[in-house]
């Protein structure tokens, strides 16, 4: 079961991607979530970075439906989700695919690492509004180099979605949110 910095940190990203607040996530909230990352990356609906971008966020909305629809309606309530976050521990390799997708997304110019501005855009845009992120990235951004590289960003999306310690660095890979009183 869920402890409750789990739930809090899935309701947090849950209600960012919840494009439309019905509480429920559906395909037409992840076409809206990549409708905005690529409009906030100034890309041209028909070009291949959109594309691209596109296949990510709509490939990662098929595997969330296929694993968390449990009542098979076409949606996704957060107690779908955190239904597939008590098994996460036990898929690594998934988990890790999950993560090179994201980080693909992620990474705007194809470096191999993520910047502290491609950072910032991506939680704006899940967000829906400027954020604060000068406090997280460096917390992200264990070796120090300014840039988040694809294993330092595999780790943080595993302690995310499946860890459960407050003071692991992937807990605030989404960005800040108030943690439960008992993980203060």
């Amino acid at each position: 079961m869920a402890s409750e910095l789990q739930r809090r940190k899935i309701t947090t990203v849950f209600g960012a991607m919840d494009d439309d607040g019905d509480g429920f996530l559906t395909e037409s909230d992840f076409q809206a979530l990549t409708d905005r990352w690529t409009k906030a990356r100034g890309l041209a609906p028909d070009s291949p970075a959109a594309t691209r971008l596109t296949e990510i966020m709509m490939g990662w909305w098929t595997t969330l439906l296929a694993a968390s629809d449990i009542d098979r309606d076409d949606k996704v309530t957060v107690d779908e989700v955190l239904l597939v976050v008590d098994q996460l521990g036990d898929m690594p390799d998934a988990m890790r695919g999950t993560a090179s997708a994201m980080f693909e997304a992620i990474d705007e110019n194809g470096d191999g690492r993520i910047s502290r501005e491609e950072y910032r855009r991506l939680i704006e845009t899940w967000n829906g509004s400027a954020t604060d992120t000068d406090t997280v990235f460096p917390v992200l951004d264990l070796d120090g180099d300014c840039y988040v590289s694809a294993g330092e960003f595999t780790e943080h999306w595993i302690e995310f979605w499946a860890g459960d310690d407050a003071a692991a660095p992937g807990t605030w890979v989404f960005g800040r949110f108030e943690l439960p009183p008992a993980a203060r």
